[in-house]
């Protein structure tokens, strides 16, 4: 599998975050916010960006002040946005009201009739899969139809074109119509791909028995899968491959917040396999990253330059043992 090329095509999600403002605030008390580009797949380019990659979007935002707002932070982040299409009528782009405090923190998510469900076949069609040296998506959004059908095609023109595919499962119960459905279609996602990423309660999720997520993730990297990294929280995560299995640790910090960990795990983890690191390296950087954004605020702007990486790694003490 070969990443050097640094270029990815992203389908999935772009949307609008607000945050009360200043830090700690609760969103029932706030009298300001401040706005950033949200939307996992648009924070996973974000963050492949800021470390010298080339991401390009694939997605639906309503036609909008608020779709708009979307397509001004993609240019502004320097993301290819020639695949996102504004649609018409009562769709709506997301909308995330997040606050920056751990202590009984509220993320409240308007998805309701989501704009970015309506990507369709023709849309993924248009891609160039050719010039890009990876297909990254995020697990929402196989969600609903038409973006379910049109994701699975995108996943099969990526393959013909000869690209890996590069899975988060990203779990997000309220998306879907039943959590039965969820799991069947992550499964049949998964099974698509080479590159897995997930939580422990993601995989046992997909497994149909929570003790038997690490189970899965070993199935898929002896069938299917090069790389599944089964992600721990606190406690490291498991990296698996067809030949190999290795756990490591996290980098201890201040979280001002649980959110933006994930994207930010996934930017941080391919970036640095593209650059060439050894996969157990990779996944350190990645969870550097992952460190870095929750002490951040925001999601999309907290996401760590290579230099801003560089730097926290020569000063951080290391990663937990395991």
């Amino acid at each position: 599998m070969d990443l050097s090329s640094n270029t990815f095509v992203i389908v999935g999600r772009a949307g609008m975050d607000i945050y009360p403002d200043p830090p700690g605030t609760k969103t029932e008390e706030a009298t300001q916010f401040f706005s950033c580009l949200g939307g996992s797949s648009a924070n996973i380019g974000v963050a492949i960006t800021k470390h010298g990659g080339k991401t390009a979007l694939v997605t639906s935002v309503s036609d909008d002040a608020v779709g708009r707002f979307a397509l001004n932070e993609l240019d502004k982040y320097g993301i290819n946005r020639d695949h996102v299409k504004s649609v018409t009528g009562e769709v709506r782009t997301s909308l995330a009201v997040v606050e920056t405090r751990v202590e009984d923190h509220q993320s409240v998510i308007y998805r309701n009739d989501a704009a970015d469900f309506q990507m369709t076949l023709e849309d993924v069609a248009e891609v160039e899969y050719k010039s890009f040296g990876a297909l990254i998506t995020t697990g929402t959004v196989f969600a609903a139809q038409p973006s379910r059908d049109a994701a699975f095609h995108a996943f099969d023109l990526a393959k013909a074109a000869g690209i890996p595919l590069i899975f988060d499962v990203d779990y997000r119960p309220y998306s879907w119509p039943s959590a039965e459905d969820a799991a069947e279609t992550y499964s049949r996602a998964a099974a698509l791909c080479d590159v897995i990423i997930g939580n422990d309660v993601e995989f046992g999720f997909m497994a149909g028995d929570y003790d038997k997520g690490l189970d899965k993730a070993r199935e898929l990297a002896q069938t299917t899968a090069k790389i599944v990294v089964y992600k721990m929280g606190e406690e490291g995560a498991i990296t698996i491959t067809p030949d190999t299995e290795f756990r490591t640790g996290i980098y201890p910090v201040t979280a001002l917040k649980p959110t933006g960990a994930g994207d930010s795990f996934m930017g941080g983890f391919i970036a640095s396999l593209a650059a060439g690191h050894e996969l157990k390296d990779a996944v350190l950087r990645g969870s550097a990253c992952a460190s870095m954004v929750v002490s951040r605020v925001g999601c999309a702007p907290a996401m760590p330059t290579t230099a801003e990486l560089e730097e926290f790694l020569s000063s951080h003490p290391g990663p937990t043992e395991v």
